[in-house]
C-alpha cells in the first residue's frame, strides 16, 4: 500500500518530501584556477558538499527529486568572483554558521562560502541589479583612450555567438561606469538580457583603439543593488 508524507505541499504527489523550514542565501567565491570551474561542476561539487557536510537540504517531489537550490546570476566558466549566490531549502533549523562552516570544508580550496544568511522576503535574483567587474588587460596600449570615446559613445555593440544564434550585444547601455587604471578596468555592469560579460567589455574597448594581445582575467568583485553608482552586498 502507497503512503503519503503528511505536511508536504503536496501529500499525493509521487515520492513526497519534508517541507522546507528554512530558507538560507549562501555567498560563494571562485579563486585562482577554481575560476575555471563550470557553473555544472559547481553543481555538482556544492551538492557533494550538502551530503558531506549533512544539512538537511530539501528535497523535490515527484519521480526524480531534486535539491532545493537556487542559483542566481553564475559568472561565466574562466571568471573569478568573490560575488556569487544561491539560496537553499532546509527541512529543520539550523545556524547559519555552522552551515558555512561544514559547506566550506567540504568543498576544495578555491570553492569558497563567503557567508550564509537567513532568506528574507522577495525574490533574490531581482536584488542582483548589477556587477562590479575588476578586468586585468596585461600589456594593453591605449585604454584610457579607448574608454574615453567607449563612455562618449551613445551605443557600442559586439557580436557573440548564443544558442540562439550570432547576437549583437549593446555593451554601452548597460554599463553604468568604467574606469582605466593603469592595464586594468573597473566597471559596473546592470544585470541585463542577455548578460553583458567581462569579454564584451574588452571586445567594445578594442573598437576605440585598446590594442589586447595577451589573456585577460576577470574578478567579479560585488553583485547586488545598484545604489547612486555602487553595487552593494544584497545580503546586509
Amino acid at each position: 500500500m502507497s503512503t503519503t508524507l503528511e505536511g508536504t505541499p503536496n501529500p499525493e504527489a509521487p515520492n513526497p518530501q519534508l517541507p522546507i523550514v528554512q530558507k538560507l542565501r549562501v555567498r560563494y567565491a571562485k579563486r585562482g584556477r577554481l575560476r575555471f570551474t563550470s557553473h555544472r561542476d559547481f553543481g555538482r561539487a556544492f551538492e557533494r558538499a550538502v551530503r558531506r557536510a549533512k544539512v538537511p537540504i530539501g528535497y523535490s517531489s515527484g519521480f526524480t527529486p531534486h535539491p532545493k537550490i537556487s542559483y542566481a546570476n553564475a559568472a561565466p566558466t574562466g571568471a573569478a568572483s568573490e560575488a556569487e549566490f544561491l539560496e537553499i531549502g532546509l527541512t529543520r533549523e539550523c545556524d547559519p554558521d555552522a552551515v558555512r562552516e561544514g559547506l566550506d570544508a567540504a568543498l576544495p580550496p578555491g570553492l569558497d562560502i563567503v557567508a550564509v544568511v537567513p532568506a528574507t522576503p522577495g525574490t533574490f535574483a531581482d536584488r542582483l541589479e548589477a556587477s562590479r567587474w575588476r578586468i586585468e588587460i596585461p600589456g594593453a596600449t591605449g585604454l584610457e583612450d579607448a574608454a574615453t570615446g567607449f563612455l562618449a559613445a551613445p551605443a557600442v555593440t559586439v557580436e557573440r555567438m548564443t544558442k540562439r544564434g550570432l547576437r549583437d550585444i549593446d555593451v554601452r547601455g548597460a554599463v553604468d561606469t568604467l574606469v582605466v587604471h593603469g592595464d586594468r578596468v573597473d566597471v559596473v555592469v546592470r544585470s541585463m538580457i542577455p548578460t553583458v560579460r567581462p569579454d564584451d567589455v574588452v571586445g567594445a574597448l578594442r573598437q576605440f583603439g585598446a590594442v589586447v594581445s595577451g589573456a585577460t582575467i576577470a574578478t567579479r568583485i560585488e553583485q547586488g543593488p545598484l545604489v547612486d553608482g555602487v553595487v552593494v552586498d544584497p545580503l546586509t
